[in-house]
Order: structure tokens, then sequence, then C-alpha cells
């Protein structure tokens, strides 16, 4: 099955006709436009938003209506589901057979992709990308980073995907797919899929309070069929329900509002037990964060009021969590406070935190495959 992208952009194209957003001008100035999204597949049946598939020359596809979008199979039995449109996401039913290709509009949800891994409905090496690409991301660089992340191809205008038995690659150029013949494909390209290319197994993301660190953290993780959300702290396990010493609102909030916003089947643990977490862990998992956790752990420590043994046990805990996370098999995605750029914190205790968090964000970053700045909402990679 050969799918070619005859526009590969969101309902107006990209950039769209007589916007100024900064995405649509970066756009025209890079000279890159994309037409309204719209797919021909194997040269005999068109996909387009808001319109049933329309079929061209002698089509042996079978398709199928399913909420949200439209799955098709070959006569070689390859399938491939695409979304209806714009912010649509399609749901096969419970027993579908699983699909080879899906095009989804992942700027809206690219949660969507990790529910069908999930499910079963995307093959081990199925192929996914992105339709309605438009000024919902920064820039065509923005979208090409995500889809690493997300293990999707970033098809152009023109692009064609391949897939099916025989098929050796899962991109080839887009002359190889004949247009219908009321079709005018622009000429393709090479398309690389970025599931070959290996991706960090730790990452660190630092970045001051609402500088977009936690959202970063979650789009990394949002394709993966399997992730556990850690919210690491700010109380040690075993604490009272209530009281001085137990959980306080403001957390039981923040803890709230973070899963409202990220994916219902991610399971939540809360725990200090960051370290167990890594050993044990076999999927995805995200650590929101490690200042929190760092205040758990001194707490229980007992080292707000100083003191030899209390720094001990601290210095103890910092190891097994830096010693977890070198050797955790799991794909890890962690969250941690940039310290130090403001003023010297009036406390002594303040002061004790800022240089354990800065100590312990040095000796993950060190450990980590990647490690990256987040300052409002953009993301600064860290050189090693």
């Amino acid at each position: 099955m050969d799918v070619r992208f005859l526009g590969t952009g969101g309902p107006a194209g990209w950039p769209e006709p007589g916007c100024r957003c900064a995405s649509c001008q970066r756009a025209r100035a890079a000279g890159e436009t994309r037409g309204p999204a719209a797919a021909l597949v194997s040269g005999r049946l068109r996909l387009a938003p808001g319109q049933p598939p329309r079929l061209t020359g002698e089509a042996r596809d079978q398709v199928e209506p399913v909420p949200g979008g439209w799955a098709v199979t070959g006569p070689d039995g390859t399938r491939l589901l695409a979304a209806a449109g714009p912010g649509a996401v399609p749901d096969p039913p419970a027993g579908s057979a699983p699909f080879d290709i899906v095009l989804l509009d992942l700027l809206d949800r690219p949660e969507q992709l990790g529910a069908l891994r999930a499910r079963g409905l995307a093959r081990p090496g199925a192929i996914a990308a992105p339709l309605y690409a438009d000024h919902r991301v920064a820039s065509a660089a923005e979208l090409a980073r995500r889809c690493g992340f997300w293990l999707a191809a970033a098809p152009g205008d023109g692009d064609v995907l391949s897939a099916g038995p025989g098929v050796a690659a899962a991109a080839r150029p887009g002359e190889t797919a004949a247009a219908g013949p009321d079709e005018t494909a622009a000429a393709g390209g090479s398309l690389t899929v970025p599931a070959a290319r290996p991706r960090p197994h730790r990452t660190l993301i630092l970045g001051g309070a609402r500088s977009g660190k936690s959202s970063e953290a979650e789009l990394r993780l949002a394709a993966e069929p399997d992730v556990t959300y850690v919210a690491a702290g700010p109380w040690p396990d075993g604490a009272a329900a209530s009281g001085e010493d137990g959980p306080d609102d403001e957390w039981a909030r923040r803890v709230a509002a973070h899963q409202a916003a990220r994916p219902s089947w991610w399971p939540t643990l809360e725990t200090t037990d960051v370290a167990g977490v890594l050993r044990r862990a076999q999927g995805a998992v995200l650590i929101d964060g490690i200042g929190t956790w760092l205040t758990a752990a001194m707490t229980e420590a007992g080292a707000w009021d100083g003191g030899d043994e209390a720094a001990g046990r601290v210095a103890g805990r910092v190891g097994e969590l830096v010693a977890a996370w070198r050797q955790t098999s799991a794909l890890v995605v962690a969250v941690s406070d940039e310290v130090g750029s403001g003023v010297v914190p009036a406390t002594a205790a303040g002061r004790l935190f800022r240089d354990q968090l800065g100590w312990l964000n040095q000796r993950l970053a060190a450990e980590s495959e990647q490690a990256v700045l987040v300052v409002a909402g953009r993301v600064l990679s860290l050189p090693t």
C-alpha cells in the first residue's frame, strides 16, 4: 500500500493565507508551503477531510467508517487508519485488526497514537504520520522534532509512505506512486521514518517555575504505549493523611491538575521511592519532579536543621537515586528545577536546598543521554 500526500497542511494550508502569526511568518520566510491535507492511497482512493473516501479507477480496497475516521484494507491485507479531519480521533472498535499505517492529527492529540499502540492496533513497525499540520506548531523543524519523539514520519506534500508485504523501506520518493487521472501531485522527495533512529534513554528536563518543562516532558512520551507517571513527593511515603506532617491541599491540587492534563490511561504513583520505580520499570517513566523528591528526602532525613548525620542520610538517598537512574532499563524523562539563577536564598534552609538540588541536577545530567533547558516554553538542548 502506497500513500501519496497530496497535501499535509490544515484546512487552509500552512502558512494560512492572511495569517500573521509567528508560525505562518516563519513558514513564508523559509519558503515552506503545505496544501490542505489530502492523500491518495495506492493511486486509487482519495482521502480528504470532511468528505467520504473517493474511489478513482479500479479500486479494490475495502473502506470502513470508524468513529472519528476511516479504516482502509488493501487487497494484500495491508491496513490504514486515517483521521476524518482536524481534531478527529479515530477510535476503531474492539476486536479490530491492527493497522500498518496510521494518519492522525498528532498536533491536537499526540496521545492518541500511544492509545493505539497500547491497544495493539498499530502493528510493531507500523508507520505513523501527522495530518493537518498547521500553525498550531511553531515550525516545520519543531514538527519534525516532535515526530522524532513519537517515532512518526514527518511527510511533506508529494511524499509517499509504503507498507505491506515485500516492502523493504517504510518510505520512498514521491514518484513511486501514480496519481489518479484527476489528481496533480507535487514532486515528492525522500522521506525518513525516525523509528530506526535511537532516542535518548534518559532525559533530564530543567527549567524554572512555569517554564513549560512539565509539558515538554509529557509531549516527549505522549505516543508511548506504557507510561508510568511518578509524582515524586513532597512528603515521605506512609505520612499521615492529614495534619502538619501529612500531604497538604496545595500538593493534592497540583497532582490533580497534572493528572487531568495527561492521558487518562497513564497510571500515577505518588511515591518518594523513585529509585525503586526505576529499578522495576520496563516501559516509560515520567518523574515530576526531582525537586519535590529532594524536599521529601531531606524532610525524611531531618536535614533542615543541619548536622553531619542528617547530611549522610541525604547523601545515601541521592546516591541510591543516581545509581538507579544510571542502570534503569526504562525509557525515562525526569523534570527538575533549574536553580541558582536568582538571588541567594534568604534562609539557611533555602541555601541548603539550592546547593543540594544543584549538585543532584549535575549528577543526573552527567548520567543522561540528553539534558535540556526549557525557557518560556522554548527548549534548549544542552551539549555534553
